[in-house]
């Protein structure tokens, strides 16, 4: 049975937020108060097709007693019967606890594993994947950070992505992304395994609290590389800042210090704030593990094999012979299944 109380709960605190909107709040609450609003709107109308349904239902038993409406109300009764399974567990759904992260925008950390030139090549390649992914979804993909090897392939790559529900549909991409193909530089035809580690984290809202006091930082300016150019090597322009406590080290290398210097401490800020939600996943689920993957860029979770065109994910046994499709961006059947097999392990656990 679906919880009464917590469904009267929900729609008294979505009319509530609603008549404070209409109301006029003060300024420094409309943003929590129109986010909380936007994301209880969804479940609220879940709320109200389930009880619809439950109300005709309700209707329907009544009318089997006149022997007009006999007919109509034993058709109404089939309709609903079949309709309100669908409509329950759509609920159940819409009822699960929410990570707060889930519509944050992402920072996609990119870099070659085993493999040498090509993972560096293979790296490149997964990050041109999800370019085209974020622009196929209408979301706005910007290069913070992006070192090239001698062959065009990757040494690192970061890029922060904004749209909407950013992290909740790219979360399930961490991890180690294994390539099987003949490379670009091998005479005998030899099919190479390499790979590529990808780490998908949320950016820290500015209302989260994740200090960083200045002497907790050193930042370093770097003058600019490059192939020629008036401003090469006349300019300091990257920026490289480390975290003395944990030993973690950004970089940006934009034109503008400081837009780099902005760059750089929103990826550090994205980093302390994923190691925050790690420590605190650990703690509430103690030797559990998520069904589709801990996220640990240690764990292979992907193998796509150029041979035979098929990308496999390990974690959900999911294969699609449509490898040229997934590298040109299309993941989207991809990331519906890590979604569903991920909510129904968390609604499986909730009973």
């Amino acid at each position: 049975m679906l919880p009464q109380d917590r469904l009267d709960q929900i729609a008294a605190r979505f009319e509530f937020l609603e008549a404070q909107l209409n109301a006029g709040p003060a300024a420094d609450q409309i943003a929590r108060i129109s986010r909380e609003y936007a994301e209880l709107k969804p479940v609220v109308a879940q709320i109200d097709r389930w009880r619809a349904a439950q109300d005709g239902l309700v209707e329907a038993r009544a009318l089997l007693a006149d022997p007009e409406m006999r007919d109509l109300a034993e058709d109404e009764l089939r309709r609903l019967g079949a309709l309100l399974p669908a409509l329950e567990q759509d609920l159940r759904l819409a009822l699960l606890p929410r990570d707060a992260a889930d519509a944050r925008p992402a920072i996609l950390e990119i870099r070659p594993g085993t493999g040498g030139d090509e993972a560096a090549l293979f790296a490149g390649d997964l990050l041109e994947m999800y370019r085209r992914h974020a622009e196929a979804q209408g979301w706005q993909f910007q290069t913070l950070e992006l070192t090239r090897t001698e062959l065009g392939g990757i040494k690192e790559a970061i890029a922060r992505i904004e749209g909407e529900g950013v992290f909740a549909r790219l979360k399930y991409e961490s991890g180690v992304h294994r390539v099987q193909r003949i490379p670009s530089t091998e005479s005998g035809g030899r099919i190479h395994t390499s790979a590529a580690t990808v780490a998908v984290l949320p950016e820290a809202a500015e209302d989260v609290e994740i200090e960083i006091p200045a002497t907790d930082i050193r930042i370093d300016t770097m003058r600019a590389s490059g192939a020629g150019g008036q401003h090469v090597n006349t300019t300091d322009s990257a920026v490289r800042i480390t975290h003395l406590p944990t030993g973690i080290v950004v970089t940006s290398s934009e034109k503008s210090q400081h837009q780099n210097r902005a760059n750089a401490m929103a990826v550090l800020r994205a980093r302390l704030y994923d190691m925050q939600r790690a420590a605190a996943d650990a703690e509430r689920s103690a030797d559990r593990r998520a069904q589709v993957g801990s996220g640990d860029r240690s764990e292979r979770i992907r193998t796509y094999n150029f041979p035979q065109g098929r990308m496999t994910d390990h974690r959900i046994n999911l294969t699609l012979y449509a490898l040229d499709r997934v590298m040109a961006g299309d993941l989207t059947e991809i990331i519906d299944a890590l979604t569903a097999h991920d909510q129904a392990a968390r609604l499986a656990e909730a009973q």
